[in-house]
Protein backbone atom coordinates (compact mmCIF):
# COMPACT_ATOMS: atom_id res chain seq x y z
CA UNK A 1 0.00 0.00 0.00
CA UNK A 2 1.54 3.29 -1.15
CA UNK A 3 0.99 5.96 1.49
CA UNK A 4 1.91 9.63 1.51
CA UNK A 5 2.89 9.64 5.20
CA UNK A 6 3.57 6.66 7.44
CA UNK A 7 0.78 7.11 10.02
CA UNK A 8 -2.81 8.31 10.24
CA UNK A 9 -5.79 7.95 7.89
CA UNK A 10 -5.17 8.46 4.17
CA UNK A 11 -7.60 8.42 1.25
CA UNK A 12 -6.52 5.79 -1.28
CA UNK A 13 -8.15 4.17 -4.27
CA UNK A 14 -11.40 2.60 -3.13
CA UNK A 15 -11.33 3.64 0.50
CA UNK A 16 -9.23 4.89 3.41
CA UNK A 17 -6.08 3.29 4.76
CA UNK A 18 -5.59 3.55 8.54
CA UNK A 19 -2.24 3.04 10.28
CA UNK A 20 -1.41 3.59 13.95
CA UNK A 21 1.41 2.78 16.38
CA UNK A 22 0.01 1.00 19.47
CA UNK A 23 2.64 -1.42 20.83
CA UNK A 24 0.85 -1.70 24.19
CA UNK A 25 -2.22 -3.23 22.48
CA UNK A 26 -2.86 -6.77 21.29
CA UNK A 27 -5.77 -5.74 19.08
CA UNK A 28 -6.84 -2.46 17.47
CA UNK A 29 -9.92 -1.66 15.40
CA UNK A 30 -11.17 1.45 13.67
CA UNK A 31 -14.77 2.33 14.50
CA UNK A 32 -16.85 4.02 11.78
CA UNK A 33 -20.58 4.63 12.25
CA UNK A 34 -20.63 2.14 15.13
CA UNK A 35 -18.98 -0.65 13.15
CA UNK A 36 -15.54 -1.93 14.14
CA UNK A 37 -13.03 -2.83 11.42
CA UNK A 38 -10.07 -4.83 12.83
CA UNK A 39 -6.55 -3.65 12.00
CA UNK A 40 -3.82 -6.13 11.15
CA UNK A 41 -0.74 -6.25 13.35
CA UNK A 42 2.54 -5.32 11.64
CA UNK A 43 6.05 -5.35 13.10
CA UNK A 44 7.31 -2.85 15.69
CA UNK A 45 3.88 -2.20 17.18
CA UNK A 46 2.09 -0.84 14.11
CA UNK A 47 -1.44 -1.81 13.05
CA UNK A 48 -3.11 -1.04 9.72
CA UNK A 49 -6.03 -1.81 7.42
CA UNK A 50 -7.86 -0.57 4.35
CA UNK A 51 -11.56 0.18 4.85
CA UNK A 52 -13.31 0.07 1.45
CA UNK A 53 -16.00 2.68 1.02
CA UNK A 54 -14.63 5.05 3.64
CA UNK A 55 -13.88 8.51 2.27
CA UNK A 56 -12.89 12.08 3.09
CA UNK A 57 -15.24 13.38 5.76
CA UNK A 58 -15.57 10.00 7.48
CA UNK A 59 -15.49 10.26 11.29
CA UNK A 60 -13.73 7.52 13.23
CA UNK A 61 -11.99 6.45 16.44
CA UNK A 62 -9.60 3.64 17.28
CA UNK A 63 -10.96 0.93 19.57
CA UNK A 64 -8.44 -0.24 22.16
CA UNK A 65 -8.82 -2.65 25.07
CA UNK A 66 -10.38 -0.05 27.37
CA UNK A 67 -12.33 2.18 24.97
CA UNK A 68 -12.45 4.26 21.79
CA UNK A 69 -9.95 7.08 21.24
CA UNK A 70 -9.02 9.70 18.59
CA UNK A 71 -6.19 8.96 16.16
CA UNK A 72 -2.79 10.16 17.51
CA UNK A 73 -2.11 11.33 13.93
CA UNK A 74 -5.61 12.69 13.30
CA UNK A 75 -5.76 15.23 10.47
CA UNK A 76 -8.79 17.03 11.98
CA UNK A 77 -10.84 16.98 15.18
CA UNK A 78 -14.16 18.69 14.29
CA UNK A 79 -15.49 18.39 17.87
CA UNK A 80 -12.20 19.05 19.64
CA UNK A 81 -9.57 16.73 21.09
CA UNK A 82 -12.04 14.45 22.90
CA UNK A 83 -14.25 13.83 19.85
CA UNK A 84 -13.88 11.65 16.76
CA UNK A 85 -11.20 12.14 14.14
CA UNK A 86 -12.09 13.07 10.56
CA UNK A 87 -10.53 11.73 7.38
CA UNK A 88 -9.10 14.61 5.33
CA UNK A 89 -8.16 14.58 1.66
CA UNK A 90 -5.08 16.86 1.29
CA UNK A 91 -5.66 17.43 -2.43
CA UNK A 92 -5.32 21.15 -3.20
CA UNK A 93 -4.53 23.19 -6.32
CA UNK A 94 -1.39 24.97 -5.17
CA UNK A 95 0.07 27.99 -6.95
CA UNK A 96 3.67 27.64 -8.16
CA UNK A 97 6.02 28.66 -5.33
CA UNK A 98 9.77 28.21 -4.96
CA UNK A 99 9.91 28.63 -1.20
CA UNK A 100 11.76 31.14 0.96
CA UNK A 101 15.31 32.39 1.31
CA UNK A 102 16.36 32.49 5.00
CA UNK A 103 19.04 35.06 4.15
CA UNK A 104 16.44 37.75 3.41
CA UNK A 105 13.85 36.83 6.04
CA UNK A 106 11.78 39.43 7.87
CA UNK A 107 9.50 37.56 10.27
CA UNK A 108 6.06 38.49 11.58
CA UNK A 109 4.75 36.44 14.51
CA UNK A 110 0.98 35.96 14.37
CA UNK A 111 -1.61 34.36 16.66
CA UNK A 112 -4.56 33.55 14.43
CA UNK A 113 -7.09 33.69 17.29
CA UNK A 114 -6.26 37.30 18.21
CA UNK A 115 -4.92 38.74 14.97
CA UNK A 116 -8.47 39.67 13.95
CA UNK A 117 -11.81 40.04 15.73
CA UNK A 118 -13.06 36.90 13.97
CA UNK A 119 -9.96 34.88 14.86
CA UNK A 120 -9.98 32.76 11.70
CA UNK A 121 -7.63 31.95 8.84
CA UNK A 122 -10.05 33.59 6.40
CA UNK A 123 -10.11 36.85 8.37
CA UNK A 124 -6.32 36.93 8.77
CA UNK A 125 -5.92 36.27 5.05
CA UNK A 126 -7.44 39.66 4.23
CA UNK A 127 -4.49 41.41 5.91
CA UNK A 128 -1.76 39.57 4.01
CA UNK A 129 -1.41 42.17 1.22
CA UNK A 130 -0.73 44.89 3.80
CA UNK A 131 1.98 42.78 5.47
CA UNK A 132 3.63 42.18 2.12
CA UNK A 133 3.48 45.89 1.31
CA UNK A 134 5.03 46.67 4.69
CA UNK A 135 8.08 44.54 3.85
CA UNK A 136 7.40 41.30 5.74
CA UNK A 137 8.70 38.20 3.94
CA UNK A 138 7.64 35.37 6.28
CA UNK A 139 4.60 35.03 8.55
CA UNK A 140 5.27 32.85 11.60
CA UNK A 141 2.06 31.29 12.94
CA UNK A 142 1.89 30.46 16.62
CA UNK A 143 0.90 26.78 17.13
CA UNK A 144 -2.32 25.66 15.44
CA UNK A 145 -2.42 22.00 16.49
CA UNK A 146 -5.69 21.04 18.17
CA UNK A 147 -5.99 21.95 21.85
CA UNK A 148 -8.84 21.82 24.40
CA UNK A 149 -11.28 24.63 25.10
CA UNK A 150 -12.29 27.55 22.89
CA UNK A 151 -9.18 29.73 23.10
CA UNK A 152 -5.48 29.44 23.96
CA UNK A 153 -1.93 30.16 22.86
CA UNK A 154 -1.63 26.69 21.33
CA UNK A 155 1.41 25.45 23.27
CA UNK A 156 -0.72 22.83 25.03
CA UNK A 157 -1.69 21.09 21.80
CA UNK A 158 -2.56 17.39 21.90
CA UNK A 159 -3.25 16.46 18.26
CA UNK A 160 -0.07 17.36 16.41
CA UNK A 161 -1.41 16.74 12.91
CA UNK A 162 -4.84 18.35 13.32
CA UNK A 163 -5.18 22.11 12.71
CA UNK A 164 -7.52 23.34 15.42
CA UNK A 165 -11.20 23.62 14.53
CA UNK A 166 -11.26 27.06 16.21
CA UNK A 167 -9.59 28.87 13.30
CA UNK A 168 -11.21 27.01 10.39
CA UNK A 169 -10.99 23.75 8.51
CA UNK A 170 -7.72 22.34 7.11
CA UNK A 171 -8.59 23.50 3.60
CA UNK A 172 -8.94 27.06 4.93
CA UNK A 173 -5.44 26.88 6.38
CA UNK A 174 -4.18 25.66 3.00
CA UNK A 175 -5.96 28.58 1.33
CA UNK A 176 -4.34 31.02 3.80
CA UNK A 177 -0.87 29.69 2.96
CA UNK A 178 -1.52 29.63 -0.79
CA UNK A 179 -2.81 33.23 -0.66
CA UNK A 180 0.27 34.28 1.29
CA UNK A 181 2.42 32.76 -1.45
CA UNK A 182 0.46 34.73 -4.05
CA UNK A 183 1.53 37.90 -2.24
CA UNK A 184 5.17 36.80 -2.01
CA UNK A 185 4.95 35.81 1.65
CA UNK A 186 6.27 32.59 3.13
CA UNK A 187 4.51 30.99 6.11
CA UNK A 188 6.24 28.97 8.83
CA UNK A 189 4.59 27.16 11.74
CA UNK A 190 5.51 27.19 15.42
CA UNK A 191 5.53 23.55 16.54
CA UNK A 192 5.83 22.08 20.03
CA UNK A 193 7.91 18.91 20.10
CA UNK A 194 9.07 19.11 23.72
CA UNK A 195 5.83 18.07 25.48
CA UNK A 196 2.15 17.38 24.86
CA UNK A 197 -0.72 19.17 26.61
CA UNK A 198 -2.39 17.47 29.62
CA UNK A 199 -6.04 17.65 28.52
CA UNK A 200 -7.11 15.51 25.57
CA UNK A 201 -3.77 13.70 25.39
CA UNK A 202 -4.54 10.02 24.74
CA UNK A 203 -1.07 8.87 23.68
CA UNK A 204 -0.59 6.70 26.77
CA UNK A 205 -3.67 4.71 25.81
CA UNK A 206 -1.75 3.48 22.78
CA UNK A 207 1.53 3.00 24.66
CA UNK A 208 3.23 4.45 27.74
CA UNK A 209 6.47 4.45 25.72
CA UNK A 210 5.62 7.87 24.33
CA UNK A 211 7.04 9.36 27.53
CA UNK A 212 10.35 9.14 29.37
CA UNK A 213 11.30 8.91 33.05
CA UNK A 214 14.95 9.70 32.39
CA UNK A 215 14.51 13.48 32.26
CA UNK A 216 12.64 16.35 33.86
CA UNK A 217 10.67 18.83 31.83
CA UNK A 218 9.10 21.99 33.27
CA UNK A 219 6.35 21.96 30.61
CA UNK A 220 5.05 18.41 31.16
CA UNK A 221 6.16 14.81 30.80
CA UNK A 222 9.37 14.49 28.74
CA UNK A 223 9.00 12.66 25.45
CA UNK A 224 10.84 9.42 24.82
CA UNK A 225 13.21 10.13 21.96
CA UNK A 226 16.01 7.83 23.10
CA UNK A 227 14.65 5.05 25.31
CA UNK A 228 13.00 1.69 24.76
CA UNK A 229 10.59 1.71 21.78
CA UNK A 230 11.60 5.29 20.95
CA UNK A 231 11.39 4.55 17.22
CA UNK A 232 7.60 5.04 17.19
CA UNK A 233 7.85 8.31 19.11
CA UNK A 234 10.53 9.63 16.78
CA UNK A 235 8.41 8.62 13.79
CA UNK A 236 5.34 10.51 15.08
CA UNK A 237 7.29 13.76 15.50
CA UNK A 238 9.64 13.57 12.50
CA UNK A 239 6.72 12.67 10.25
CA UNK A 240 4.77 15.58 11.71
CA UNK A 241 7.46 18.01 10.57
CA UNK A 242 7.38 16.50 7.08
CA UNK A 243 3.56 16.52 7.05
CA UNK A 244 3.26 20.28 7.59
CA UNK A 245 5.82 20.96 4.85
CA UNK A 246 4.37 18.39 2.42
CA UNK A 247 0.59 18.59 2.81
CA UNK A 248 0.22 22.27 3.80
CA UNK A 249 3.19 23.76 1.93
CA UNK A 250 4.44 25.52 5.06
CA UNK A 251 7.79 27.14 4.35
CA UNK A 252 9.42 25.94 7.54
CA UNK A 253 9.02 25.51 11.26
CA UNK A 254 9.82 27.35 14.46
CA UNK A 255 10.75 24.70 17.05
CA UNK A 256 9.63 25.60 20.57
CA UNK A 257 11.91 25.15 23.61
CA UNK A 258 14.36 22.77 21.93
CA UNK A 259 16.38 22.53 25.16
CA UNK A 260 13.56 20.31 26.47
CA UNK A 261 13.75 17.87 23.55
CA UNK A 262 15.96 15.41 25.41
CA UNK A 263 17.81 12.88 23.27
CA UNK A 264 21.07 11.04 23.86
CA UNK A 265 20.80 9.06 20.62
CA UNK A 266 23.63 9.00 18.10
CA UNK A 267 21.36 11.03 15.79
CA UNK A 268 19.47 13.69 17.71
CA UNK A 269 15.75 13.92 16.95
CA UNK A 270 16.33 17.49 15.71
CA UNK A 271 18.60 16.13 12.97
CA UNK A 272 15.91 13.69 11.92
CA UNK A 273 13.27 16.43 11.92
CA UNK A 274 15.48 18.64 9.77
CA UNK A 275 16.16 15.84 7.29
CA UNK A 276 12.48 14.92 6.97
CA UNK A 277 11.43 18.54 6.60
CA UNK A 278 13.94 19.23 3.82
CA UNK A 279 13.02 16.01 2.01
CA UNK A 280 9.32 16.88 2.20
CA UNK A 281 9.99 20.31 0.65
CA UNK A 282 11.11 18.61 -2.59
CA UNK A 283 13.52 21.38 -3.48
CA UNK A 284 11.51 24.33 -2.15
CA UNK A 285 13.46 26.65 0.13
CA UNK A 286 12.42 26.27 3.77
CA UNK A 287 13.38 27.99 7.02
CA UNK A 288 13.91 26.07 10.28
CA UNK A 289 14.38 28.23 13.37
CA UNK A 290 14.79 27.07 16.95
CA UNK A 291 14.08 28.54 20.33
CA UNK A 292 16.86 27.41 22.64
CA UNK A 293 17.14 29.07 26.04
CA UNK A 294 20.81 28.02 26.62
CA UNK A 295 21.70 29.44 23.18
CA UNK A 296 23.45 26.31 21.96
CA UNK A 297 24.92 26.96 18.53
CA UNK A 298 25.34 23.22 17.98
CA UNK A 299 21.78 23.37 16.64
CA UNK A 300 23.07 25.55 13.81
CA UNK A 301 26.38 23.81 13.27
CA UNK A 302 25.20 20.17 13.36
CA UNK A 303 21.40 19.89 13.47
CA UNK A 304 20.48 21.62 10.17
CA UNK A 305 18.57 24.49 11.74
CA UNK A 306 18.81 27.76 9.84
CA UNK A 307 18.49 30.16 12.78
CA UNK A 308 18.06 30.55 16.54
CA UNK A 309 16.13 33.12 18.54
CA UNK A 310 18.45 35.61 20.28
CA UNK A 311 16.96 36.34 23.70
CA UNK A 312 20.14 38.20 24.68
CA UNK A 313 19.35 40.85 22.08
CA UNK A 314 15.78 41.24 23.31
CA UNK A 315 16.80 41.46 26.96
CA UNK A 316 19.45 44.12 26.36
CA UNK A 317 17.12 46.14 24.13
CA UNK A 318 14.32 45.89 26.69
CA UNK A 319 16.57 47.14 29.48
CA UNK A 320 17.79 49.96 27.22
CA UNK A 321 14.21 50.96 26.51
CA UNK A 322 12.75 50.70 30.01
CA UNK A 323 15.53 50.41 32.61
CA UNK A 324 13.74 47.30 33.91
CA UNK A 325 16.33 44.87 35.35
CA UNK A 326 14.37 42.32 37.40
CA UNK A 327 14.45 38.51 37.17
CA UNK A 328 15.99 37.25 33.91
CA UNK A 329 16.87 40.82 32.92
CA UNK A 330 19.27 41.00 35.90
CA UNK A 331 22.43 40.30 33.89
CA UNK A 332 21.82 42.96 31.23
CA UNK A 333 22.65 46.67 31.36
CA UNK A 334 21.05 47.87 28.13
CA UNK A 335 24.20 49.74 27.09
CA UNK A 336 25.53 50.59 23.66
CA UNK A 337 28.50 48.38 24.49
CA UNK A 338 26.25 45.30 24.82
CA UNK A 339 24.49 46.04 21.53
CA UNK A 340 27.86 46.55 19.83
CA UNK A 341 29.13 43.25 21.24
CA UNK A 342 26.15 41.44 19.69
CA UNK A 343 26.63 43.22 16.36
CA UNK A 344 30.21 41.95 16.35
CA UNK A 345 29.88 38.50 17.93
CA UNK A 346 26.24 37.29 17.90
CA UNK A 347 25.06 36.26 21.36
CA UNK A 348 26.04 38.38 24.36
CA UNK A 349 26.52 35.36 26.62
CA UNK A 350 28.82 32.75 25.07
CA UNK A 351 29.91 30.85 28.16
CA UNK A 352 30.29 33.60 30.78
CA UNK A 353 28.91 33.19 34.27
CA UNK A 354 25.24 34.22 34.42
CA UNK A 355 24.15 35.34 37.87
CA UNK A 356 20.43 34.83 37.40
CA UNK A 357 20.85 31.11 36.65
CA UNK A 358 23.94 30.72 38.83
CA UNK A 359 25.79 28.97 36.01
CA UNK A 360 27.47 29.66 32.68
CA UNK A 361 25.23 30.62 29.79
CA UNK A 362 25.56 30.39 26.03
CA UNK A 363 28.00 29.00 23.48
CA UNK A 364 30.39 30.68 21.00
CA UNK A 365 28.63 32.34 18.07
CA UNK A 366 31.39 34.49 16.55
CA UNK A 367 31.53 32.28 13.43
CA UNK A 368 27.74 32.23 13.00
CA UNK A 369 26.50 34.46 10.20
CA UNK A 370 24.32 37.29 11.60
CA UNK A 371 21.20 36.37 9.62
CA UNK A 372 21.14 33.05 11.50
CA UNK A 373 20.19 34.86 14.71
CA UNK A 374 16.62 36.15 15.03
CA UNK A 375 16.25 39.41 16.97
CA UNK A 376 13.09 41.08 18.25
CA UNK A 377 11.81 43.84 20.49
CA UNK A 378 8.59 41.95 21.19
CA UNK A 379 7.30 38.39 20.99
CA UNK A 380 4.39 36.50 22.52
CA UNK A 381 6.32 35.37 25.62
CA UNK A 382 8.07 38.62 26.41
CA UNK A 383 4.97 40.82 26.14
CA UNK A 384 2.92 38.44 28.25
CA UNK A 385 5.63 38.05 30.91
CA UNK A 386 4.34 41.12 32.68
CA UNK A 387 1.38 42.08 34.84
CA UNK A 388 -0.61 43.79 32.09
CA UNK A 389 0.75 42.53 28.74
CA UNK A 390 1.63 46.05 27.59
CA UNK A 391 3.46 46.66 24.31
CA UNK A 392 6.93 48.21 24.34
CA UNK A 393 5.83 51.52 22.82
CA UNK A 394 3.73 52.10 25.96
CA UNK A 395 6.73 51.51 28.25
CA UNK A 396 9.41 53.69 26.68
CA UNK A 397 9.93 57.08 25.05
CA UNK A 398 9.15 57.75 21.42
CA UNK A 399 12.81 58.48 20.71
CA UNK A 400 14.13 55.25 22.21
CA UNK A 401 11.47 53.29 20.35
CA UNK A 402 12.58 54.91 17.09
CA UNK A 403 16.26 54.21 17.82
CA UNK A 404 15.71 50.55 18.68
CA UNK A 405 13.33 49.97 15.78
CA UNK A 406 15.94 51.35 13.38
CA UNK A 407 18.63 49.13 14.88
CA UNK A 408 16.38 46.05 14.74
CA UNK A 409 15.41 46.57 11.10
CA UNK A 410 18.73 47.79 9.66
CA UNK A 411 21.22 45.46 11.35
CA UNK A 412 22.08 42.24 9.47
CA UNK A 413 20.47 39.90 12.01
CA UNK A 414 17.05 38.55 11.01
CA UNK A 415 14.34 40.79 12.49
CA UNK A 416 10.99 39.62 13.82
CA UNK A 417 7.93 41.72 14.62
CA UNK A 418 5.03 40.64 16.81
CA UNK A 419 1.53 41.24 15.48
CA UNK A 420 0.48 44.86 15.80
CA UNK A 421 3.97 46.07 16.69
CA UNK A 422 4.27 47.81 13.35
CA UNK A 423 1.29 50.09 13.96
CA UNK A 424 1.56 50.61 17.73
CA UNK A 425 -1.22 48.27 18.82
CA UNK A 426 -2.71 49.33 22.13
CA UNK A 427 -4.25 45.94 22.79
CA UNK A 428 -2.27 43.91 25.32
CA UNK A 429 -1.10 40.34 24.82
CA UNK A 430 -1.71 38.24 27.92
CA UNK A 431 -1.50 34.55 28.70
CA UNK A 432 -4.87 32.89 28.06
CA UNK A 433 -5.91 29.23 28.10
CA UNK A 434 -9.44 27.79 28.29
CA UNK A 435 -9.07 24.70 30.48
CA UNK A 436 -11.46 22.66 32.59
CA UNK A 437 -11.95 24.15 36.11
CA UNK A 438 -9.48 21.87 37.90
CA UNK A 439 -6.71 22.35 35.35
CA UNK A 440 -7.49 26.07 35.00
CA UNK A 441 -6.93 26.51 38.73
CA UNK A 442 -3.53 24.79 38.51
CA UNK A 443 -2.53 26.82 35.42
CA UNK A 444 -3.54 30.09 37.07
CA UNK A 445 -1.46 29.19 40.14
CA UNK A 446 1.53 28.17 38.01
CA UNK A 447 1.35 31.34 35.97
CA UNK A 448 1.31 33.52 39.10
CA UNK A 449 4.28 31.64 40.57
CA UNK A 450 6.23 32.11 37.33
CA UNK A 451 5.57 35.85 37.18
CA UNK A 452 6.44 36.38 40.83
CA UNK A 453 10.11 36.09 39.89
CA UNK A 454 9.54 39.79 39.09
CA UNK A 455 9.32 41.62 42.47
CA UNK A 456 7.28 44.42 40.90
CA UNK A 457 4.56 41.91 39.94
CA UNK A 458 4.40 39.99 43.19
CA UNK A 459 1.08 40.56 44.92
CA UNK A 460 -0.56 42.35 41.99
CA UNK A 461 -3.88 41.31 40.50
CA UNK A 462 -3.37 39.34 37.28
CA UNK A 463 -5.82 38.55 34.52
CA UNK A 464 -7.15 35.00 34.92
CA UNK A 465 -5.92 32.91 31.94
CA UNK A 466 -9.18 30.93 31.78
CA UNK A 467 -11.48 33.97 31.56
CA UNK A 468 -12.76 34.67 28.08
CA UNK A 469 -12.38 38.39 28.73
CA UNK A 470 -8.61 37.87 29.03
CA UNK A 471 -8.58 36.40 25.54
CA UNK A 472 -10.97 38.93 24.02
CA UNK A 473 -9.04 42.00 25.13
CA UNK A 474 -5.98 40.72 23.24
CA UNK A 475 -7.67 40.87 19.83
CA UNK A 476 -6.05 43.45 17.58
CA UNK A 477 -7.93 46.56 16.50
CA UNK A 478 -6.62 47.18 12.99
CA UNK A 479 -8.38 50.55 12.78
CA UNK A 480 -6.34 51.95 15.68
CA UNK A 481 -3.06 52.67 13.90
CA UNK A 482 -0.14 54.96 14.65
CA UNK A 483 0.60 56.25 11.14
CA UNK A 484 4.07 57.58 11.96
CA UNK A 485 5.19 54.33 13.61
CA UNK A 486 3.85 52.32 10.71
CA UNK A 487 5.71 54.55 8.23
CA UNK A 488 8.94 54.01 10.17
CA UNK A 489 8.60 50.26 9.72
CA UNK A 490 7.73 50.55 6.04
CA UNK A 491 10.59 52.94 5.27
CA UNK A 492 13.15 51.01 7.30
CA UNK A 493 12.21 47.68 5.74
CA UNK A 494 12.52 49.23 2.29
CA UNK A 495 16.00 50.47 3.26
CA UNK A 496 16.84 47.04 4.67
CA UNK A 497 16.42 45.59 1.18
CA UNK A 498 19.16 47.98 0.01
CA UNK A 499 21.55 47.48 2.92
CA UNK A 500 25.01 46.17 1.85
CA UNK A 501 24.87 43.09 4.08
CA UNK A 502 27.52 41.45 1.92
CA UNK A 503 30.03 44.08 3.09
CA UNK A 504 32.38 44.14 6.07
CA UNK A 505 30.54 45.37 9.18
CA UNK A 506 32.23 47.08 12.12
CA UNK A 507 30.53 48.43 15.23
CA UNK A 508 31.65 50.63 18.10
CA UNK A 509 30.23 52.50 21.10
CA UNK A 510 30.63 56.28 21.20
CA UNK A 511 29.22 56.41 24.74
CA UNK A 512 27.20 54.28 27.13
CA UNK A 513 24.11 55.13 25.07
CA UNK A 514 25.33 55.75 21.52
CA UNK A 515 26.59 53.20 19.00
CA UNK A 516 27.72 53.04 15.38
CA UNK A 517 27.33 50.35 12.74
CA UNK A 518 29.50 50.90 9.65
CA UNK A 519 29.31 48.86 6.46
CA UNK A 520 32.47 49.05 4.31
CA UNK A 521 31.00 48.25 0.91
CA UNK A 522 33.11 50.49 -1.31
CA UNK A 523 32.53 54.12 -2.25
CA UNK A 524 28.85 55.07 -2.51
CA UNK A 525 27.65 51.74 -1.08
CA UNK A 526 29.12 52.44 2.36
CA UNK A 527 26.51 52.95 5.07
CA UNK A 528 26.73 54.33 8.61
CA UNK A 529 24.01 53.83 11.23
CA UNK A 530 24.09 56.06 14.31
CA UNK A 531 21.85 54.96 17.18
CA UNK A 532 21.54 57.12 20.29
CA UNK A 533 19.51 55.89 23.27
CA UNK A 534 20.52 58.73 25.59
CA UNK A 535 21.15 62.46 25.77
CA UNK A 536 22.35 64.63 22.90
CA UNK A 537 26.06 64.35 22.09
CA UNK A 538 28.61 66.54 20.31
CA UNK A 539 31.89 65.08 19.05
CA UNK A 540 34.79 67.47 18.41
CA UNK A 541 37.31 66.13 17.59
CA UNK A 542 35.76 63.22 15.69
CA UNK A 543 38.17 60.52 16.82
CA UNK A 544 36.28 57.31 15.95
CA UNK A 545 37.48 56.06 12.53
CA UNK A 546 34.04 54.60 11.75
CA UNK A 547 32.80 58.18 11.36
CA UNK A 548 35.28 58.93 8.56
CA UNK A 549 33.74 58.99 5.07
CA UNK A 550 35.27 56.86 2.31
CA UNK A 551 38.32 58.32 0.59
CA UNK A 552 37.33 60.89 -2.00
CA UNK A 553 34.06 61.85 -0.34
CA UNK A 554 33.39 65.09 1.50
CA UNK A 555 31.24 63.67 4.27
CA UNK A 556 27.91 61.99 4.90
CA UNK A 557 24.30 62.70 4.01
CA UNK A 558 21.14 61.51 5.73
CA UNK A 559 19.21 58.65 4.14
CA UNK A 560 16.73 58.26 6.98
CA UNK A 561 16.21 59.60 10.48
CA UNK A 562 17.41 62.59 12.49
CA UNK A 563 19.50 65.37 10.96
CA UNK A 564 23.15 65.42 12.01
CA UNK A 565 25.32 68.55 11.73
CA UNK A 566 28.98 68.77 12.74
CA UNK A 567 28.54 65.51 14.63
CA UNK A 568 25.89 66.92 16.93
CA UNK A 569 23.84 63.81 17.61
CA UNK A 570 20.29 64.48 18.85
CA UNK A 571 18.98 62.71 21.93
CA UNK A 572 17.15 59.40 21.55
CA UNK A 573 17.03 58.71 17.84
CA UNK A 574 18.71 57.08 14.89
CA UNK A 575 20.18 58.15 11.56
CA UNK A 576 21.22 56.15 8.52
CA UNK A 577 23.89 57.88 6.43
CA UNK A 578 25.55 57.39 3.05
CA UNK A 579 28.68 59.04 1.61
CA UNK A 580 28.18 62.55 0.21
CA UNK A 581 30.06 63.21 -2.99
CA UNK A 582 32.13 66.39 -3.33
Amino acid sequence: MQRRRSIGAEVVGGGVHFRVWAPAQERVAVVIDGRAHPLEAETDGYFSTLVPGAQAGTHYKFRLADGDYPDPASRFQPEGPHGPSEVIDPTFEWRPWRGVDPRSAVLYEMHIGTFTAEGTYAAAERHLPKLAELGITIVELMPVSEFPGTFGWGYDGVDLYAPTRLYGRPEELRHFIDTAHAHGLGVILDVVYNHVGPDGNYLKKFTPHYFSRRYENEWGEPLNFDGEHAHGVRELFAENAAYWIDEFHFDGLRLDATQSMFDASEKHILCEIGERAHAAARGRGIFLVGENEPQNTKLLREYRLDALWNDDWHHTARVAATGFTEAYYTDYRGTARELVAMANFGFLYQGQYYRWQKKRRGTPSREIRPERLVCYLQNHDQIANSATGQRLHELTSRGKLKALTALLLLQPQTPMLFQGQEFGARTPFLYFADHNPELAKAVRKGRREFLEQFPSIKGRDLAAPEERSTFEQCKLDHDERDAELESWHRELLALRREQPFDAELRASALSDDCLLLRWFAGATRDRLLVVNLGDALHFDPVSDPLLAPPEGFEGWEVVWGDELREWRIPAEGATLLRPRET
